[in-house]
């Protein structure tokens, strides 16, 4: 078995914790790869030494962002990834480190299953930008005033949004930026993508999903300074006037690994702190 830990070094427990799951590893006869520098920390073997499709799982500590910084900086690994959290309000990277050792063995012995969950991207009339785990994300960037976004689904007109955004989000970013614009949050599993406003001057236009298949064109027609356009919080792209961005579903996956004993909905009720009770008759 091989596999390909990263860490986030900004979290001081990352290198401790990296140094268990590697004593656990060697014990176990599993080969561990990371990046260059952290291969020399850890004294592990050099991620760039193998060919990224004979990787068998990656495992990343940190948060949620520790996990889409790497897809994007690795698009070419296309292992399950196993998420760590170090940090504090995570969905992606859901297992905690008390609960390490048990998930570590379960990944040795085969107990858990793989989620395929969609990816998007997005494209401008000459390349592809980016893809997203997460979300594509329109934002006023520096202007002041609310900003005109058109939106045309599979070429039909849909609406002009007068928002500071518009956020098009996967069911994996549905409890993320989308959830904290109001927008829904959807089961990882499910097959559609959510399009949320940020903040719309017109309290009718409310969040709308759709199925993920849809292309979906947005064009900045404000005629002000250029507009953010992120990718997962990743990467970043500027929007001029009459410009636009047409997002539709990636053919690559992200491969989220899920043990038995964890559950999405258990870990979104602690997440989200949700205080409702079970009352037994």
């Amino acid at each position: 078995m091989r596999v390909a830990l990263f860490l986030n070094h900004t979290k001081p427990e990352a290198k401790k914790v990296a140094e268990e799951i590697l004593a656990f590893f060697r014990e176990k006869g599993v080969t561990v790869y990371a990046e260059e520098e952290e291969s020399k920390i850890l004294k592990t073997e050099n991620l760039f030494s193998i060919d990224p499709l004979e990787i068998d799982f990656r495992i990343s500590l940190g948060g949620d962002g520790t996990i889409l910084r790497l897809v994007h900086r690795h698009p070419q690994i296309k292992a399950p990834l196993v998420g760590v959290n170090l940090g504090g309000l995570g969905f992606l990277a859901d297992i905690p480190t008390d609960d390490l050792q048990g998930c570590l063995q379960n990944l040795i012995d085969g107990n858990f299953d793989v989620q395929e969950r969609i990816v998007m991207e997005g494209s401008d009339k000459e390349t592809t930008l980016s893809i997203a785990v997460n979300n594509i994300s329109f934002h006023r960037a520096h202007n002041p005033s609310l900003i005109e976004l058109a939106v045309h689904v599979d070429g039909t007109y849909l609406n002009t949004f007068s928002a500071d955004g518009l956020i098009i989000a996967t069911p994996t970013g549905s409890t993320a930026y989308n959830l904290a614009a109001g927008g829904p949050i959807l089961s990882p599993l499910l097959e559609a993508c959510v399009l949320t406003p940020i903040c719309p001057h017109t309290i009718s236009n409310r969040p709308l999903v759709l199925f993920p298949k849809h292309e979906i064109k947005v064009e900045y027609i404000s005629h002000y300074e250029p507009i953010e356009v992120s990718f997962d919080g990743v990467k970043h792209h500027q929007l001029k006037t009459n410009e636009s961005v047409t997002i539709r579903p990636s053919q690559m996956k992200f491969p989220l690994l899920n043990f038995k004993n964890h559950d999405y909905f258990s870990t979104l009720r602690s997440k989200l702190n949700w205080s409702g009770k079970l009352r037994l008759k």
